[in-house]
């Protein structure tokens, strides 16, 4: 059961990044089955659990894979999920929330807590980014929208959302590395394969 929330909690938008073409998987990732569902709707399901304010950020002539969720077309091509991150900005925007998670679609293990964790440590800082085993998630983070400090990292060539994360503020969030990774990302058959097993495999 997720933690409590503090009285003054204000949900941040949730952005999903779906524009990926997904090459290492062999296309169409967001299409992709896993557990009978299709890698969107695992996103989809996590983050209306967790939000009320969900949107995918795509490339423009990408549909919604039928979710019903309003589409972010991302403005800025070949530069990686950080076009995303520029559409998250204008959601969050848009819906006067005062910050947005950004997730990717290829994430179907994420915790329950990481809203509450990452907003608990968000205060000060520009983003709040997960850390399992060792390794920062930035495709799974808390961010405050600040379209003009990623407008001119975009302008100086910056495509890195970590080193972004490290120019705007960053806080580190560490999740406990006993048993599977929350954060495993989908991105080969041999990825999938994985979930599919830890999926089907009882929880003990």
């Amino acid at each position: 059961m997720p933690p409590s929330r503090p009285l003054a909690f204000e949900r941040p938008a949730i952005v999903i990044a779906a524009g990926g073409d997904g090459a290492r998987i062999g296309g169409g990732k967001p299409a992709r089955m896993l557990g009978g569902l299709r890698l969107i709707d695992h996103a989809v399901a996590w983050a209306r659990r967790h939000g009320d304010a969900v949107a995918l950020a795509v490339r423009p002539g990408d549909g919604d894979w039928g979710t019903g969720c309003p589409l972010l077309f991302d403005g800025h091509r070949d530069i990686g999920p950080i076009s995303a991150l520029a559409s998250a900005f204008d959601h969050a925007r848009a819906q006067r929330r005062p910050a947005v998670l950004m997730i990717g679609c290829d994430m179907p293990f994420l915790p329950d807590d990481l809203v509450e964790r990452l907003s608990s440590a968000l205060d000060g800082h520009g983003a709040a980014l997960p850390v399992s085993r060792g390794r920062l998630h930035p495709t799974a983070a808390l961010w405050r929208p600040d379209s003009g400090a990623l407008d001119a990292y975009v302008a100086r060539g910056g495509q890195s959302l970590r080193r972004f994360a490290g120019e705007v503020g960053m806080a580190e969030v560490a999740w406990d590395a006993a048993g599977p990774d929350p954060f495993a990302n989908i991105n080969d058959a041999a990825a999938l394969a994985a979930a599919e097993a830890r999926i089907r495999t009882p929880a003990r």
